[in-house]
Parts: C-alpha cells; sequence; structure tokens
C-alpha cells in the first residue's frame, strides 16, 4: 500500500478512528475516577558520623556516612521497622503491606534520605510516616550502638516532619486523559486499516472496472428525497443527482459513436440497489434532451416502474407476449415529454420462459424501430435469469452497483451471467454514493452564485409568420426590390488574424438579411434561430446580432468621443 491508499483510509474511515479515540478517552477517565485516590506524605532523615579532629578523620567520617546511607535506605522498607511502626500506631494489616507503601531514596554524595509513605487516607500518610522516621532513629542507634556500650558510630536526625498532603498523587487524570488518546488513535487506525483490508464491498472506480471490464460511466449520490419522490423533475431543479444524472446521458451517448445502443437494460446484482430508480431517470434525462423514449416494466416478479410513475399496470408486457394484446393498446404516455411507458401488466408464473421467445424479441424490436431510446428495466442478476435474457436481445446492459453494499464477489458473478451468454455490458454505475464531498461543493457553488444578478427570462415560443394570400380577384403584385444596404465600418478596423478591414452591411428592416458578414452576398438568412434558441419559420427574417459602429473622420485623424456614431437604423 501506498501512501495514498493509507490517506484514503483515513478519510474514508474516519469515524471508526474518532470513535475509537472517544472511547479509549472515556476510559480512562472512568479508571481514573473509580481508582481510589492516594495521598503521599513525605519526611527527610539525615545521617551523620562524630566528627574527628583531623581533616583525615573528617573525610573518612563523610565516607562512612554516605555508605551508612544506602544500607538505611534498604532498613527504612523492611519488614522489621514496619512491624515496630504498626505495633507503635495499634494499625492493623501486615507488616509487609505496610512495607509495600514505604519508598526509601537517597541522592548521590549526599547523607540525606526521603522517606514516603503512601496510603489512601492523608492524615494516615502523615502518622505513620513520622512514627516510621522516630522509630528508626531509634533503631539505627540501637544498631549502631557497640556491645560493650559506648557513643553510636552514626546517628540519625530527623530533619523534616511529615505534613499532611492536600492533593492524591494517584490517579494523574491528565495524564490518563493523553495516555488513552494516543493509545485510543493508534488503535483506530488500526481498526481501519484493517475494516478496509475485510471489507469486500464497491466503493470506487477502480474496483468496478477491474469486476466488470467495462467503463464506470456515472456515479449517482444518495439523495434522500428519491425514497419518497423516484422520478426527478428535471426541468425544476439542479440537484446534485440531477446533474449526475446529466452527465451519465452524456457518457452514455458517447459509448459508441458509430452504432449507438438504443434498446438498453438495467440490471444490478441482487435487489434494493437502485436498479429501478436508475432506470426510470435514465429514460427521464434522455427524454428531456429531446429524444422519444420508451420505458420497459421489464421485471416481471416485482415491478415498481408502473407505481412510481403512477401507470397503470394490470396491462402491459406479459399481456403483448401472451397474445392477449396488442402492443399499441398496452403503450401508455406520462406526464413527462418524451416518455411513453410499458408497464409489466400480468405477473406471469414463468417469467423467464415468457421473456425468452420470439415474441418478446420482436417486441423489443418493434419498440427500437419507434422510439429513439428503449430502456428495459430488469430483474436482478443473481436470483433470476430474466435480465440475462433481456440482455441477450438487446444492445447490452447497465450493470448498477450499490456504493459500500454490493461485494465483490456479487458483482463478478452477476457480469459473469452476463458474459456466458455472450450479452455485451455497456457501462457500470455507482448509486448512492456518499453526497458529501468536494465535486458537491463545487457543483452548488456554481448553480448558487450570485442570486443579485439578473436572470434571463424563458422566452415565449416563436410564433409562425402569417402568409397572407392574395385574393383571387387580384393579381399578385411582383415583389419590391430590396433596398441596396447602406454599410458602415466595422467596430474593429483591424481583423483579429491580420486581415483587411471589412464592411458589413447595416440592418434595414428588410424582408432578407444578406452579406451579414465580411460582405458575403450570397448568404441568406432564412430559418435561423432568435438569441433564445428557438428556430425561426422558414422565410421569417430573422436580423443579425446589432454591432456598435463607429464612424472614422475623413480626415483620417483619430475618432473621438465628440464624434457620434453613425445610427445605422436609418
Amino acid at each position: 500500500m501506498e501512501i495514498q491508499d493509507y490517506l484514503r483510509i483515513l478519510q474514508s474511515r474516519w469515524k471508526i478512528i474518532a470513535i475509537t479515540t472517544v472511547v479509549a478517552i472515556l476510559g480512562a477517565l472512568g479508571a481514573s475516577l473509580l481508582t481510589t485516590p492516594i495521598y503521599e506524605a513525605s519526611t527527610r532523615l539525615f545521617v551523620s558520623t562524630s566528627a574527628g579532629s583531623s581533616v583525615n578523620e573528617v573525610y573518612q567520617g563523610n565516607l562512612f556516612s554516605q555508605q551508612r546511607v544506602t544500607s538505611y535506605t534498604k532498613l527504612l522498607t523492611g519488614e522489621t521497622l514496619a512491624q515496630r511502626t504498626i505495633d507503635k500506631l495499634d494499625l492493623g494489616g501486615t507488616a509487609a503491606a505496610l512495607a509495600s507503601q514505604v519508598k526509601a531514596s537517597s541522592a548521590p554524595d549526599t547523607v540525606l534520605i526521603d522517606v514516603k509513605v503512601q496510603d489512601p487516607s492523608p492524615e494516615r500518610a502523615r502518622d505513620i510516616a513520622n512514627a516510621l522516621s522516630d522509630e528508626f532513629v531509634v533503631m539505627a542507634r540501637e544498631l549502631e550502638t557497640p556491645e560493650k556500650g559506648g557513643a553510636p558510630a552514626a546517628r540519625v536526625v530527623v530533619e523534616q516532619q511529615a505534613q499532611t498532603p492536600s492533593t492524591p498523587v494517584s490517579p494523574k487524570t491528565l495524564r490518563n486523559l493523553a495516555l488513552g488518546a494516543a493509545v485510543g488513535l493508534l488503535l483506530g487506525i488500526a481498526f481501519a486499516v484493517l475494516r478496509d483490508r475485510l471489507d469486500n464491498t464497491v466503493k470506487d472506480r477502480r474496483t468496478v472496472e477491474e469486476l466488470a471490464g467495462s467503463a464506470l460511466i456515472g456515479t449517482i449520490p444518495f439523495d434522500k428525497e428519491r425514497q419518497t419522490q423516484q422520478a426527478i423533475n428535471f426541468a425544476e431543479g439542479n440537484s446534485s443527482s440531477a446533474e449526475a444524472y446529466r452527465e451519465l446521458r452524456t457518457n452514455l451517448q458517447f459509448l459508441e459513436v458509430d452504432n449507438p445502443p438504443r434498446v438498453i437494460v438495467v440490471t444490478s446484482s441482487l435487489p434494493t440497489e437502485g436498479k429501478t430508480t436508475t432506470a426510470i431517470n435514465i429514460a427521464l434525462v434522455l427524454a428531456e434532451g429531446g429524444q422519444n423514449v420508451c420505458l420497459v416494466e421489464g421485471d416481471l416478479r416485482k415491478p415498481r416502474v408502473s407505481k412510481y410513475l403512477g401507470v397503470v399496470g394490470s396491462v402491459g408486457l406479459s399481456s403483448v407476449l401472451a397474445g392477449k394484446a396488442d402492443l399499441d393498446a398496452v403503450l401508455q404516455p406520462t406526464q413527462y415529454s418524451g416518455l411513453t411507458v410499458l408497464a409489466s401488466g400480468p405477473i406471469p408464473p414463468n417469467p423467464s420462459e415468457l421473456l425468452g421467445t420470439e415474441t418478446a424479441r420482436q417486441a423489443l424490436a418493434d419498440l427500437r424501430g419507434r422510439f429513439d431510446y428503449v430502456i428495459v428495466d430488469a430483474s436482478p442478476l443473481l436470483p433470476v435469469t430474466d435480465a440475462t435474457v433481456l440482455t441477450a436481445m438487446s444492445d447490452g446492459a447497465l450493470v448498477i452497483a450499490r456504493h459500500a453494499e454490493t461485494k465483490r464477489d456479487q458483482l463478478s458473478r452477476a457480469v459473469g451471467n452476463l458474459q456466458s451468454v455472450g450479452a455485451t455490458i455497456l457501462g457500470t454505475i455507482i448509486t448512492m454514493t456518499p453526497s458529501r464531498g468536494r465535486g458537491v461543493y463545487e457543483y452548488k457553488y456554481y448553480y448558487e452564485t450570485d442570486k443579485s444578478l439578473p436572470q434571463m427570462q424563458q422566452a415565449a415560443p416563436a410564433q409562425p409568420a402569417v402568409q397572407q394570400q392574395a385574393p383571387q380577384h387580384q393579381t399578385p403584385q411582383p415583389p419590391v426590390p430590396q433596398q441596396q444596404a447602406q454599410y458602415v465600418r466595422d467596430e474593429y478596423p483591424q481583423q483579429p488574424y491580420g486581415g483587411d478591414q471589412q464592411e458589413v452591411p447595416a440592418y434595414q428592416g428588410a424582408p432578407a438579411y444578406q452579406g451579414a458578414y465580411h460582405g458575403d452576398q450570397g448568404q441568406q438568412w432564412y430559418g435561423a434561430a432568435d438569441h433564445y434558441g428557438n428556430e425561426q419559420q422558414s422565410g421569417a427574417p430573422v436580423p443579425p446580432t446589432p454591432r456598435r459602429t463607429r464612424r472614422y473622420r475623413d480626415d483620417q485623424e483619430p475618432w473621438s468621443e465628440t464624434d457620434a456614431p453613425r445610427d445605422h437604423t436609418q
């Protein structure tokens, strides 16, 4: 795996990392709250020997004291001193338990010993530390005093008494929280990588194209509105879903330029992958592009198209295949312009056998001759063979895969079913992709820009020109010769590519407009489109786009603001 793969995993599995980190932090906080607070009291002991009369004796005494310090730290944590402290304070418990609460340490080359006692009670920790130090002073005197009597070789003095601690030394909540966050983050990353390695669903273009052996021609984002309203009203909205289907339409039209597919089966591996919704909206977006489309409800087991589009589903494809109805009688127009629906009809007991007949092949051929596109909503590929039979009769199939739901082996098996009968796979589509992302933001920004700017109003349809016929009792008059167009200088004295200055005819309001560009007198402005894209009736005048004109002074001096532009309408 490369760094980009790990970054992709972190981006797609960030929820796992976040949840694991939060759980670890909460666990550390809970452990801190449930742990019994421990308080620590400390005392300090000073070890000394008898001072000598010479420098050598003093030096030897210091070395002796330092050696005694090392031995005394062992005695302070022993069970003998602990038992003497228990007897003095009349404490419960064992000497070993109390000895485990005592810590003694000394800095190198010093004669100071720090004694620390930990206990859940701050007062008890203080009392044990003081009592332990006092008992050790007595114990050290006993050990250093010769048997025959005399002055002890070393003595221990309590230099600092223990005080009642105010704050516990354990648990350290902040440290535990930081440690929990670090551990949770590392575990979260490990779980995310492991989850990604074990995930066998399709989520990206590369996986789908490798499994299907065909190009990915569209990705449809997840839209909650499609759960209640499956058909998109392309005439009103510019949502991300609508634009995704428009992009799919463009890719579909350029799959095979020389022989574009016209009878297309839409299928999937299993149900609930968005197959029917995708088929409906593919038909609608093709109809929006000016195509005459027929949507066939080819799923004769669980039909949904007639329900979603509000057409009659009791008669349809099965009626035609069974010979009970003619194809013309069951084709139903819809509320959407350019879209006709062939419903499923009554559910037959043998859909696969019925769809595999020559009558079904002839019905698809008949629909091919009547419509620009025939979109067939077929059954899923893995449960039944209906879609495989229909695809063999059509120009190809679009295979639907649901993002993070369709498994790789399921898609591979579905594609294998189509390839086993020699069917053509036109492309694959991933549905219900995450709606959040950079592409969605860019699209929304493009369509939600400044609303204060003036918006173009939809133009009224062009009215056909009324042709007045001459009365029969009158002789038609010869046409009036057109007035020679007056020429004015173009706005730009020099052409962009170094050409000479050209003259264009001014708009005279004549029935025909000739030579609009570069003096071409042979070009006629008949049947052109207006500035809204509406085609004018043949013979109706379509004036060229008005162009700013300017006049040049006869003395060849540059034009100034005081020179008024020539009125080209006169």
